[in-house]
């Protein structure tokens, strides 16, 4: 098994990046010909999914989530939390990525991904701008 933390810095509250470069660069420096890819990421208002790459596409997702999520309900969520000693302004991220998922998985022969020619591994983020991290996991031989 071989693992890698793809680390990003988001500049927006909604941002979707593609990040399948980044992606094939650690299933190349795995070594592994034939296998599984996992794409993971480790916060609860982000997301990762697989989609086509088109300017217009992502913002129709934008557009749809928004519509799911609308920013402007009064959601539980929204209210001082003990726990965290703050108030928790951040419902709508929490819905979008249940959306989304928070993971990917594709097979890998000969070395390579296999993935249609419109499928492109996305990092959805729905509470930034923050620092985010994205755990890549190879497995096979």
């Amino acid at each position: 098994m071989f693992v890698k933390t793809i680390r990003i810095l988001t500049k927006q509250y909604v941002e979707l990046d593609v990040i399948t470069p980044q992606v094939e660069a650690i299933v190349a420096e795995s070594g592994v010909r034939n296998g599984m890819v996992t794409v993971m990421t480790k916060h609860t208002t982000t997301g990762i999914t697989v989609n086509e790459a088109l300017e217009c596409l992502e913002s129709d997702i934008e557009v749809a989530l928004s519509l799911f999520a609308p920013e402007d309900r009064p959601y539980s969520h929204a209210r001082m939390l003990k726990d965290y000693g703050s108030t928790a302004g951040n419902p709508t991220g929490h819905l979008k990525a249940l959306l989304t998922g928070n993971h990917c998985h594709f097979l890998i022969q000969d070395g390579e991904i296999v993935r249609g020619g419109a499928q492109d591994v996305y990092f959805c983020e729905y509470d930034g701008p923050a620092s985010r991290n994205i755990l890549v996991m190879v497995e096979g031989q």
